[in-house]
């Protein structure tokens, strides 16, 4: 029962929602399973990534430097997405709030999945070439709007 559960958190998370219920099965059988207490730091920020998790039960906090909680995770939530890809430095601390457990997606199982499943690396490209066009968009109003403001 545990591995269709995965499965289920998986299938409501950002990106793995784009999947089919194969590669779905192969990321929940392989993936590393945290268990954590209330208070556990999953991670610290400016630690150096190993994957990208997706919370399974509980709920856990992403704080900025002084504290401040600015998001919090939640059963099908994935915190890390560009560490599924890459190893990045980790912009925040992640702690449990309540006993809470998540999955561990590493870049070599992502590049497995997406190897073996080459439709979900079909439908993951497009998404995130997407939201690099918007995220590009932006930039370029804030870039215009300085130039307009330097005149």
């Amino acid at each position: 029962m545990a591995l269709d559960d995965d499965i289920a958190s998986l299938s409501r998370a950002p990106l793995f929602n784009l999947m089919n219920g194969d590669a779905l099965r192969l990321i929940a059988f392989a993936a590393e399973h945290r268990n954590l207490k209330a208070e556990d730091v999953l991670f610290t920020k400016g630690e150096r990534s190993n994957g990208g998790f997706v919370v399974t039960r509980g709920s856990i906090a992403l704080e900025g430097d002084d504290g401040e909680i600015s998001f919090i995770a939640e059963p099908g939530a994935l915190i890390g997405q560009a560490a599924l890809f890459a190893r990045t430095t980790r912009p925040a601390k992640a702690k449990a709030l309540e006993s809470s457990a998540a999955l561990r997606i590493s870049p070599v199982l992502m590049r497995r999945v997406l190897q073996e499943f080459p439709s979900a690396a079909k439908a993951l490209r497009t998404v995130l070439a997407n939201e690099l066009s918007i995220v590009s968009g932006g930039l370029e109003r804030i870039r215009e709007r300085l130039a307009a403001a330097d005149a």
